[in-house]
């Protein structure tokens, strides 16, 4: 059980101690205008397009129920009233 608490101690303390800064990519590190930082802001923005899309559809299918059920629901009145 002493050799685990070792491992796992020495593991915590080999994690904390590496340079976090030598693991940091352009775009994280501070160079903004460099081709990585570009090309992770194109990646942002076509992602935030591709949910925006899917969410607009998914409002635009429950506008089309909503219409279509007031529609039935006029059409179903005007039938009973005669």
């Amino acid at each position: 059980m002493k050799r685990i608490m070792t491992l796992v101690l020495t593991v915590f303390v080999a994690v904390l101690a590496s340079p976090s800064g030598a693991l940091a990519c352009a775009a994280c590190f501070g160079q903004s205008d460099s081709n990585m930082a570009k090309s992770v802001n194109a990646g942002i923005f076509s992602l935030l397009a591709v949910v925006a899309t899917v969410l607009i559809g998914a409002a635009s299918f429950f506008v089309f129920l909503s219409r279509r059920a007031s529609t039935v629901e006029t059409g179903q009145a005007a039938r009973k009233t005669p």
